[in-house]
């Protein structure tokens, strides 16, 4: 048997230990050689290990993908220290890479010095993880409504990466492309978003899939701004009726982003009373009177938009002592689009004899006519249906919806002034 010294030399015993480029099938069967191929991560360690199945003391060797001995037996020929010998045996022959890199892929085979000679080869696998993930937002400050695109590139890596996206914890569907440079891919995926005022302060993270790493994300918080939202509440009295003679007290609180900077009351289709005292947020009635009745509306506006909130208020006599199914106040939409969300609980609903053809709400047996360019007409137009309230007593002995009306009000003879009810 050739030294390890002479294999390098021009003798023949150095011709007899290079194997032939036309080698066996190494993945016939009847091999007595057996490895496994191995996929690294740039930069890690990669072991191969050439084994035998059933040893004659042959002699093991191992060679490069351009076929340069690496070790033969214990001895390592190739001047690359990254190689190093981990174990030797007559049964295997197991070799470390430090520091792998994309050049050392490919196949390293494994020689057996038997009679015939037998060959095996491994393939080394070497995955690049993404050096760089970006994302790129094309508005910083996005108004409500608005769709906004989102970018996030995963730079050369091996193969290529799969892009991922999720706004909090709900997963979006972008689109990707995929560009290759050299043996390296980067991928940039696209995202379309249409925001609203409950994205603001939402995360919207691109998280990578990749076989060479985990848990690889980046995000970018949404900002969104958005017109005001408006509530008004009553503060007194508390509960019950509002009567001639007592104070009402009405707050009016607006949330938004930016935060509203106007804020202001009005009374809708009238000038306000005189007596009527506004501060602030706040309005304040001493003393109410029946030329109170009417809608009062607290007016928010922001650089986005403006936005409101109704009060419909109807002064009762001194006398009245049944309490109303719902409070005065209501939040009304603000546009014809909010119509199917609104909530018309609290709507107070103007009777008036006079009115025909119109579209109406039954109370009980008493139908009411709505003004078809009311927003609560228009509301009730699109939901048809019957609506039922909590009539004020003596209602159910009336002959009709007028006579109910004087009776619940305490006994008022003008049946053909406005009166109120809720629905």
């Amino acid at each position: 048997m050739c030294c390890p010294l002479q294999l390098w030399s021009h003798s023949p015993c150095a011709q007899v230990a290079v194997f032939s480029q036309d080698a066996p099938d190494v993945h016939g069967d009847g091999q007595n050689l057996v490895t496994e191929d191995v996929t690294v991560v740039e930069g890690d360690v990669a072991t191969i290990s050439c084994r035998v199945k059933n040893s004659d003391d042959s002699v093991i060797q191992l060679l490069n993908p351009n076929r340069q001995t690496i070790y033969f037996r214990d001895f390592r020929p190739l001047k690359d220290s990254r190689f190093q010998l981990v174990n030797f045996s007559n049964s295997e022959l197991r070799v470390s890479l430090t520091n792998v890199s994309i050049s050392d892929e490919g196949r390293y085979f494994c020689q057996l010095y038997t009679d015939p000679p037998q060959e095996i080869y491994t393939t080394i696998t070497v995955l690049v993880p993404p050096r760089n993930l970006v994302i790129d937002i094309q508005k910083e400050i996005a108004v409500e409504g608005e769709e906004i695109e989102l970018n996030c590139t995963a730079m050369a890596s091996r193969p290529a990466t799969t892009i991922r996206w999720f706004k909090g914890n709900k997963e979006l569907t972008g689109k990707s492309e995929v560009e290759q440079w050299s043996d390296m891919y980067t991928v940039t995926s696209q995202l379309l978003l249409k925001v609203g005022r409950e994205d603001d302060g939402v995360p919207v993270i691109c998280l990578v899939d990749h076989p060479a790493v985990k848990d690889l994300q980046t995000q970018r918080y949404l900002e969104v701004m958005y017109k005001p939202q408006v509530r008004v509440s009553q503060n007194y009295p508390v509960q019950g009726l509002t009567r001639e003679g007592e104070p009402l007290e009405l707050t009016c609180a607006a949330f938004g982003k930016p935060q509203p900077t106007d804020m202001r009351w009005l009374r809708v289709d009238d000038e306000m009373p005189q007596h009527v005292v506004v501060s602030g947020s706040n309005l304040l009635i001493s003393n109410l009177n029946k030329t109170d009745n009417g809608t009062y509306r607290c007016e928010a506006s922001n650089a986005v938009g403006k936005s409101h909130a109704d009060y419909m208020l109807f002064v009762y006599d001194t006398t009245a002592t049944t309490e109303p199914a719902v409070h005065g106040f209501t939040q009304l939409p603000n546009s014809a689009e909010e119509l199917d969300y609104g909530d018309l609980s609290g709507t107070r609903v103007l009777l008036n004899a006079s009115t025909e053809a119109l579209p109406t709400v039954q109370l009980s047996n008493a139908s009411v006519a709505l003004h078809p360019d009311s927003r609560a007409g228009r509301y009730f137009a699109r939901h048809k249906g019957t609506y039922f309230t909590h009539e004020a007593k003596g209602a159910d002995d009336a002959a009709d919806a007028d006579t109910a009306i004087i009776n619940a009000e305490g006994g008022q003879n003008n049946s053909e002034e406005k009166k109120e009810y809720f629905i």
